[in-house]
């Protein structure tokens, strides 16, 4: 049933890039802190860059838990549902970064995505370990349509107050880890 792989073969790179959604999970080291799982959404939101490295468009929300993990520990996990009739799980694991908009390889990782009006970071993943599973009891659903509230609700914000949301919303981990230092 399982399998793991070296790198991403073309189905895999097929399935993981079809996919409309996926999972985010990273945790910090302190044996309390909280483990953070996040639901990603967008298909033009995510990118493979090379057999061992994937990306995905980090679009401001309303915590920073996954920035706050992997500045502490650089550990993530990215899983991929498919909940068509044909069953299928695949985990990405590995070391994550995220490149933020003054960084100077930021021009070359957005153009892999989606044009919206709300990027905060481009999480860029080196992957380790590369699995598959059956998926056997993932439902079956059928996609409806992508939401677009985020970005409306984006485009309605000026610079200055995207900037204030994220010192408000974005410096800090729920267990107090530094996310967005550069926000002050």
């Amino acid at each position: 049933m399982g399998k793991l792989y070296a790198s991403l073969t073309p189905a895999l790179r097929s399935f993981v890039t079809r996919s409309p959604m996926f999972f985010v999970a990273t945790a910090p080291l302190a044996a309390d802190g909280r483990v953070n799982v996040s639901p990603k959404g967008g298909m033009d939101t995510f990118a493979v860059l090379d057999d061992t490295t994937v990306a995905y468009l980090d679009l401001i929300g309303s915590g920073a838990e996954t920035i706050a993990h992997m500045r502490e520990n650089g550990r993530i996990t990215l899983m991929f549902c498919s909940f068509t009739a044909r069953p299928k799980i695949v985990r990405l694991y590995g070391e994550g970064r995220c490149v933020f908009p003054d960084a100077p390889e930021w021009e070359g990782l957005v153009g892999h995505f989606g044009s919206h009006p709300i990027p905060r970071s481009v999480v860029v993943v080196s992957l380790d370990r590369i699995a598959d599973s059956c998926g056997f009891t993932v439902p079956e659903m059928t996609l409806v349509r992508e939401r677009d509230l985020q970005d409306k609700w984006g485009e309605r914000k000026t610079q200055t107050q995207l900037e204030e949301y994220m010192r408000q919303k974005n410096s800090l981990s729920i267990d107090g880890l530094l996310a967005r230092p550069h926000l002050d």
